[in-house]
């Protein structure tokens, strides 16, 4: 049963950010399942994967809310680092290269572009291991001050890592720069009431970040092409209307998670731990009072 919720869950995170993929994608690179499907294949098996490790009580609306949130940053993580440091493709179709360049221009060596892949990589996990080593560090700051700290620092990377793919193209943009922070920051805040982990409340809100961010760029913008495509002729112009048939799917998902953050967030006290292999890295704290800080 929590395998088959896990799973759901999965498909569910990956369903939702290969549909903003293709609403903003296909309109120059065309429809195909192969690639619409990349992103939901990588989210059932993540979800497969965490929940092995997690052991989360599935059956909990706080666990379901914050597993979405898990399953969403790992896709986006494993999907990114795949497009960044290892695909090979032409990249003459972009406006902004897809793969790691610097100041624009594309690293061609595969294997500089592997290693820089590799140290990115050390580097979020040296940031999730002292994200995981402060879980028991006091450091006489109020915790409300240490989640929101905390909370911040997947919205840095991202914000790092944004600007080192676009400013040099399109410029540096003061609100796109501390956007994400911020909002991981709003996150980290609300997922504090479900979980005493700062390692799961620092992924879970990169991921919801993730999700609100591309949805407002996406949605509220229908008729902005993605940076990546910015000044490129439309090549199949029939998916500005066929993408339409994806809307009701994403708001669908979109209602089903806010529909469990509700309840969650309605049961006060139900905090959401680790029982799995990882059950060190996201240890059992005394609840904390529902006024954080």
């Amino acid at each position: 049963m929590q395998l088959a919720i896990a799973a759901v869950i999965g498909l569910l995170a990956g369903t939702h950010c290969a549909t903003w993929g293709m609403y903003k994608d296909a309109p120059h690179e065309g429809f195909t399942v192969r690639r619409y499907s990349r992103s939901i294949v990588v989210g059932l098996l993540t979800a497969l994967g965490l929940h092995l490790l997690l052991r989360l009580d599935l059956t909990s609306a706080a666990a379901m809310v914050l597993f979405f949130g898990l399953c969403y940053v790992t896709e986006r993580g494993i999907v990114e680092v795949y497009k960044t440091f290892i695909r090979e493709e032409d990249q003459s179709k972009y406006f902004i290269p897809m793969q790691f360049h610097v100041k624009g221009k594309v690293v061609q060596s595969r294997s500089a572009r592997l290693l820089a892949g590799f140290g990115y990589v050390v580097i979020v996990v040296a940031a999730l291991i002292g994200i995981h080593a402060l879980q028991d560090v006091e450091l006489g700051i109020p915790r409300l001050v240490m989640v929101l700290l905390i909370g911040s620092i997947g919205g840095w990377i991202s914000a790092f890592g944004g600007a080192w793919k676009d400013a040099p193209i399109e410029g540096f943009e003061i609100f796109k720069f501390f956007r994400s922070p911020l909002m991981t920051m709003f996150y980290a805040f609300l997922f504090s009431f479900l979980t005493d982990s700062y390692l799961m409340i620092a992924l879970t809100a990169l991921g919801y970040e993730r999700a609100t961010i591309e949805t407002y760029k996406t949605f509220f913008f229908p008729n902005k092409p993605r940076g990546k495509f910015a000044g490129k002729p439309v090549h199949f112009p029939e998916m500005l209307s066929r993408r339409h048939y994806f809307v009701p799917l994403y708001v669908g998902i979109w209602l089903v998670v806010i529909a469990a953050g509700v309840i969650a967030f309605t049961r006060p006290g139900e905090r959401v731990e680790a029982d799995g292999i990882l059950a060190r890295a996201i240890p059992r704290l005394p609840a904390i009072p529902a006024t954080v800080g």
